[in-house]
């Protein structure tokens, strides 16, 4: 496969956006519903010129190609900052990026900075693009007024060569080049393709395409190169001129500082940039003086905020060593250098911002005196460029204002704001990626990650969401009964993995999955269990189930269920194990346990209390299957090496203090040891007893480290539980806790990084220390009942949960260790399905109501909403199993594009373009699949030699009705439409009859 662009022809680009308007209603994959027109007419002056947004694409990936400009404007943007030109270009450029070289899988990193196309071909795009928005913009009567801005780089020897001098001449009087000549030549002789483009219109197109450049310096570029640079685009060329500023100007203690408050305590770099780079009172200096210059030629300067900010690769998030920082993480910085140069130029220095801006803060830099903005991390997520139409919109109102400068005070708040605004810290979205282990299929990829990847029990979560935002509570209960057990058990403390699978974790949070469920509980579930009633038996087989954990109850109710009889032992009075008897009550209360117990005995599950189970020899004597769901209740292992005081084990512990109310005797200072969900429990009932002062977790690592849910963190900080990090128990002694302080070393293969002791012991004071790491499986059970056990003394299982002895299951806790709520209902629901199976009976189903309306769900594509508590959260549902076309959205370039395809199982395919792709790498980010459809998608090669060099599957258009293909096994080959494999026919027959403007 070849990363090289291939820029379209003008016919071609129009040609494209004509006939996908015609058959779509989309171009460039923007939907006509979301062009943007700028109702109220406002507009703002900038560069002499009257704008009709000022917003749009930072110079990157969404600014190199024509088709990428156009599909920008279409969706709002009315500022275009061109991707940056230098001397180096082409291929020598391109053999500099490695690939990918996009990762924005949460904050921004690219390992690439200027065009990839030749300087020439840069300039033949941006000129094909101005002519192209403004014929588009007459013919769909869209307020067409824009700036498009230079970026130039990097040295003055480069810009002043014959390249970069042409480049930037060349777009200042486009009227002369070859480029122009042929388009306009195109726009006469073909008219009569447009219905409102008129003669005068394709006149008044100005040959002056850009008349201001943004000087972009890479770092380590000395102070006086670049004021000569600046100097010289204003005195020389006369242009408009803006210098981008690096945040190194805040000096390395104070970045540093910013992102670690705000989270990003990962994020690695060292000093050597800031030392090298330009100094702060240098920068304020050299900024003055080329305002002066300026302000002698009446051209317009400013500073740009801000270049990304480099970085290290520690974590192989892109290939090589250092990367460029982008997005949320870079906004706290960018706004930081902003606010200070507001202070010290008093407001009257413009600023022009890029650097995690969206439409969570737009507003506020626009209010500030800001302007224009231009983004690029947040059209690279889910949503795409549609997210620029919501932008241009929330500025439609501010934009009447005159401009007064950039207000100090107001930036100063806002700057100040940031450590306590949740979008903007890390631990507002801890989980990195939200892929999932589901393969990426050729064809038919729509998938919930929700639910194929995120729910261990595949609830049919867009469809209860939906109902419970239509407040349609009974049908929604119905749905998630039908595959989870204890619904009010896991919507009060489910771990909800769905939640960070969810792709409006791209947007701005993922639903409220969890609440949802509870929502529906709390309205239906007591109707719902009061309508049960036991189903007929309809096998004389019998089942018992030892243990009546979350595990017990819902094997039991799921084949009850299905007509099995099924008794339950339990040594314990009561159900649910675990959840019973040690989760605090502050967590989960006894009504929500009742609910769903309630539901298993309604429909004649048998449960015996304070049972001990005979041997499992005996119980397969009398049953004919036998389901081990016993929990993980041996105490942990001891966590110091020597010499110690009686810790208190974290379940007997938690034991006590439910039995109690929290009223234990622990004295004034009590520490917990361990990261996981357990700690926090320990830690956030030990602070509710009587007398306790203080508790403090004491965990090896950081807190960016920590297994426990990170919501489970928060409540814990939230109760005053205090955190020491970095500190190792070495023993407990005479009250005194010795810990080795430790430090944090390379990352390790599953995305934590490794600790590492210094040598230095501290000793710290506390009444009482509960050992929280982790409850074991008493495996003598396995043992003497003959299973097999793998290494870790755990039962050999197949996927439906049987053990080595045919008809006896494990599931829960028991299986392998202590897990999940959901995963245990999991392995409850596979050794149901499993004895069903070998039963021959079927598991029930519902059918399921209509998906929602496609329209609706594009209409929620690209707009950020704030998440909602209660049923109207929704709302925000993408419904990915009925609509997803990610990979779509997030491609710059408008490679991978969608096409609908009669007798197909989805209501649209993907269809990967390689002349316009670049390997970025983005959509591969995005794909919830396993997968990157740069890769796994059907291609389409606009030349046999980009098949030839590719290891794609896919078809090249030969001629004569052949196709040049690639199959999954490596060959290529010549076949008609008829020898295609069969399950291509119907895509590539759409690809060539309905949709040819995709080929060459």
């Amino acid at each position: 496969m070849s990363e090289i662009m291939t820029p379209m022809p003008f016919d071609r680009l129009m040609g494209w956006a004509i006939a996908e308007y015609r058959e779509q209603g989309r171009i460039f994959g923007i939907r006509k519903e979301k062009f943007y027109s700028n109702a109220g007419g406002t507009t703002l002056e900038i560069f002499g010129e009257r704008i009709a947004s000022p917003i749009g694409p930072a110079a990157g990936p969404n600014s190199q190609l024509a088709q990428n400009i156009v599909a920008a404007f279409l969706a709002g943007s009315r500022f275009v900052e061109l991707k940056t030109v230098q001397k180096m270009d082409g291929d020598e450029l391109r053999a500099c990026v490695p690939r990918p070289c996009i990762n924005a899988e949460d904050e921004g990193y690219n390992v690439e900075w200027s065009t990839e196309l030749t300087v020439q071909q840069a300039m033949e795009e941006y000129i094909k693009a101005w002519l192209a928005v403004h014929v588009l913009a007459a013919e769909l009567e869209l307020d067409g007024r824009c700036v498009f801005n230079m970026s130039v780089g990097y040295d003055l020897e480069g810009i002043k060569g014959d390249k970069v001098n042409g480049y930037i001449d060349g777009m200042r009087n486009a009227a002369e080049t070859a480029v122009w000549k042929q388009s306009v030549a195109w726009l006469w002789e073909n008219r009569a393709l447009f219905t409102r483009l008129t003669e005068g219109e394709i006149d008044a197109i100005p040959a002056r395409v850009s008349d201001s450049v943004t000087l972009s310096t890479l770092h380590g570029c000395p102070p006086q190169e670049i004021e000569r640079i600046a100097k010289y685009l204003l005195e020389e060329k006369g242009v408009h001129t803006f210098v981008k500023c690096n945040p190194t100007l805040l000096g390395y203690e104070k970045a540093r500082a910013i992102l670690d408050r705000m989270g990003y305590t990962y994020i690695s770099f060292d000093e050597h940039h800031f030392q090298n780079d330009l100094q702060y009172a240098d920068a304020v200096a050299m900024l003055r003086r080329l305002q002066s210059c300026a302000d002698g030629r009446r051209l317009a300067f400013g500073v740009k905020i801000t270049n990304t900010f480099p970085v290290q690769i520690k974590r192989g998030e892109l290939p090589g060593e250092e990367m460029y920082m982008s997005g949320r993480s870079l906004f706290p910085l960018s706004i930081t250098v902003a606010t200070m140069l507001a202070a010290d130029f008093d407001g009257k220095l413009t600023i022009s911002y890029s650097g995690g801006a969206d439409y969570f803060n737009i507003a506020d830099i626009f209010a500030a005196g800001i302007r224009p903005v231009t983004v690029a991390t947040t059209i690279l997520k889910p949503g795409g460029y549609e997210r620029l139409r919501q932008l241009a919109e929330t500025l439609e109102p501010i934009m009447k204002a005159p401009w007064q400068g950039v207000d100090p005070a107001a930036m100063k708040r806002l700057a100040d704001s940031l450590p306590d605004r949740e979008e903007y810290r890390k631990e507002n979205r801890p989980a990195a990626s939200r892929k999932t282990s589901l393969p990426l299929g050729l064809f038919d990829c729509f998938q919930a990650p929700c639910r194929e990847g995120g729910c261990p029990i595949e609830q049919q979560i867009p469809t209860y969401l939906r109902l419970v935002a239509e407040e349609r509570y009974d049908d929604a209960f119905r749905v998630i009964a039908v595959d989870n057990a204890v619904p009010s058990l896991t919507g009060t403390i489910c771990n909800h993995a769905c939640q960070s699978v969810c792709t409006r974790m791209d947007y701005e949070s993922p639903l409220e999955i969890r609440g949802a469920k509870l929502l529906a509980a709390d309205a239906a579930q007591e109707a719902y269990t009061a309508g049960l009633t036991p189903p007929t038996l309809r096998t004389g087989k019998r089942a018992v189930v030892i243990g009546a954990g979350p595990a017990g109850v819902s094997a039991a109710l799921f084949l009850r269920r299905n007509g099995v009889a099924v008794t339950v032992l339990e040594k314990r009075d009561r159900p649910f194990g675990i959840v019973e008897y040690i989760i605090p009550g502050f967590r989960i209360g006894k009504d929500a346990l009742d609910r769903d117990f309630a539901m298993a005995e309604k429909l004649g599950v048998e449960f015996r209390f304070g049972a001990e189970a005979p041997a499992l020899e005996a119980l397969r004597e009398v049953y004919d299957f036998v389901v081990l769901a016993v929990g993980a209740w041996k105490e942990c292992p001891p966590i110091v090496k020597e010499g110690q005081e009686k810790l208190l084990d974290a379940l007997a512990f938690l034991e006590e203090s439910k039995q109690a109310d929290c009223k234990v005797p622990l004295g004034r200072r009590v520490a917990v040891i361990g990261g996981g969900d357990v700690a926090m429990d320990c830690a956030r009932a030990a602070k509710r007893a009587p007398g306790v002062e203080k508790v403090t977790l004491v965990y090896r690592r950081t807190r960016d480290f920590m297994p426990a849910d990170a919501e489970e963190v928060r409540l814990a900080l939230e109760d005053g539980v205090e955190l020491v990090e970095l500190h190792a128990p070495l023993r407990y002694l005479d009250g005194k806790l010795h810990c080795e302080k430790m430090k944090l070393g390379d990352w390790e293969p599953g995305g934590r990084r490794s600790v590492l002791g210094t040598g230095e012991e501290v000793v710290l004071d506390f009444d009482n220390v509960i050992s929280a790491v982790g409850a074991r499986v008493e495996d003598s059970l396995f043992r003497a009942a003959g299973l097999e056990l793998d290494g870790r003394g755990r039962p050999s299982l197949s996927a439906g949960c049987e053990s080595s002895l045919p008809g006896v299951y494990v599931a829960g806790d028991c299986k392998a260790g202590p897990s999940t709520i959901v995963q245990a209902v999991a392995d409850a629901k596979a050794a149901a399905r499993d004895i069903l199976g070998k039963l021959g009976l079927s598991h029930d189903f519902v059918r399921l109501p209509e998906p929602p309306a496609l329209e609706t769900l594009y209409d929620r594509k690209g707009v950020l909403k704030a998440a909602c508590k209660g049923s109207a959260d929704g709302g925000r549902c993408l419904a990915c199993n009925t609509l997803c076309e990610l990979c779509c959205d997030v491609c710059p370039n408008r490679a991978n594009v969608r096409v609908p395809v009669p007798g197909m199982r989805d209501h649209a395919q993907i269809l990967h373009i390689d002349g316009m792709c670049n390997e970025c790498g983005n959509c591969g980010t995005f794909c919830p699949h396993d997968g990157n459809p740069y890769k796994d998608k059907l291609t389409l090669f606009w030349s046999e030699e980009g098949l030839r060099d590719s290891e794609n599957r896919g078809f090249y258009p030969a001629g004569d009705g052949s196709y040049l293909i690639r199959t999954e096994d490596g060959q290529v080959k010549t076949v008609s439409q008829d020898g295609l494999p069969q399950e291509w026919k119907p895509f590539v027959a759409a690809v060539s009859k309905q949709y040819s403007y995709y080929m060459v």
